[in-house]
């Protein structure tokens, strides 16, 4: 037999503030939601600080026992609801964006996002296993914002939950500037031609997964303006990518480019067969609450799944090419920031420089044999 659920998603402009300001804020946001008798309340990804490419990050980091934690354990027992958000987690010698669903009796569940979108990679390193939080309410998958634009995490979720959970606070970045300090600007673009606006991975491509997968999603979003120092080695990935100008004077002044884009209409509640039911209009702050059908038992997929509107060759080179150059800048900071013991080599980095440099070894004794 069937039931209902009453969902809300969050919007949170995006600005970065001191957490205090920012969870009185989002507590004024989940008041309003539980008023309006939701069951599950999402908060944007990062809700707590904002969203921002700074090295000010680092310092933002949380454990399990800091203050974000705490205020959504007391905020879920406060109102009688299921919360979701994610914050940046300091665990042990690493630091992970992790999403919790926290139960009003104080049960978490923990997601750590397995794609850090290029420059994150720079603050946190990626997560590895999907989440099923078998709640009270339902068995709820999770993913935190680019997670959702991978086709192959939403095929682990398929015949295992009732519902999915996206804490996301994604900026159209395919509609970005990038500003020099004279502010002289230019939109950013693939190989000179406009990127198509539903290439963004959470207009079409979520609601298509939702479709797909055939259960309800709730997706949450950031608001307002995004505004970050674009980071050099980001600047010579999006050269490569065609995707930013390869003009001298961006280069001259690289260290001081700012990229600037606004947000769009991505915080909203998907029901089993892909159509929106409501979403959040304001540029802002604001809430949109809905009540879903859940199927009496968890459904399986029909049909082909769909392809992101994004191709393949972008995300591979966001996904690991970009990546690539964050990691170092990731390591020194964490360990400026937190000590010498943090972000240690892992250990499969190890044997692939051993298999690397074995290769070359071997290629040069046959060339030397040659």
């Amino acid at each position: 037999m069937s039931r209902t659920l009453k969902l809300a998603t969050v919007q949170m402009d995006a600005a970065p503030a001191p957490t205090p300001d920012r969870l009185a804020r989002a507590g004024a946001l989940v008041a309003r939601a539980a008023e309006a008798g939701a069951q599950l309340v999402v908060l944007p990804e990062l809700f707590n600080v904002g969203y921002e490419y700074h090295d000010r990050n680092y310092s933002l980091a949380e454990p399990l026992t800091g203050p974000t934690m705490v205020w959504l354990k007391a905020t879920a027992a406060e109102f009688g609801l299921h919360l979701a958000g994610s914050f940046m987690l300091l665990d042990s010698d690493e630091v992970f964006n992790s999403a919790f669903i926290v139960a009003p009796d104080g049960r978490t569940w923990r997601y750590d996002k397995i794609y850090p979108y290029v420059w994150e990679r720079a603050y946190f390193r990626e997560g590895r296993d999907i989440t099923v939080a078998e709640t009270d309410l339902g068995k709820l998958g999770m993913l935190i914002c680019w997670d959702s634009g991978h086709p192959e995490l939403w095929r682990r979720y398929a015949g295992l939950v009732d519902a999915l959970v996206i804490t996301s606070c994604p900026p159209n970045l395919h509609r970005a500037d990038l500003v020099l300090p004279n502010g002289e600007r230019t939109r950013s673009t693939a190989f000179g031609v406009p990127i198509p606006e539903d290439v963004h991975f959470q207009d079409l491509t979520v609601n298509e997964q939702a479709g797909w997968l055939r259960v309800p999603v709730v997706a949450s979003s950031g608001g307002g303006a995004f505004r970050s120092r674009m980071p050099v080695s980001l600047l010579s990935l999006l050269s490569l990518l065609g995707v930013s100008p390869a003009l001298p004077r961006f280069w001259r002044a690289a260290d001081e480019v700012m990229l600037e884009s606004g947000y769009g209409p991505f915080a909203k509640i998907i029901d089993a067969q892909g159509r929106t039911l409501d979403c959040v209009e304001a540029e802002g702050d604001g809430v949109a609450v809905a009540e879903v059908t859940l199927a009496e038992t968890q459904p399986q997929p029909i049909g082909p799944q769909p392809s992101p509107h994004m191709p393949a060759s972008m995300r591979w080179a966001l996904d690991w090419f970009g990546a690539l150059l964050m990691i170092p800048q990731y390591r020194q900071g964490l360990r400026r920031q937190w000590g010498e013991q943090m972000a240690p080599m892992d250990p499969r980095t190890l044997v692939w420089a051993v298999i690397v440099l074995g290769a070359a070894l071997i290629g040069y004794g046959v060339g030397r044999r040659k």
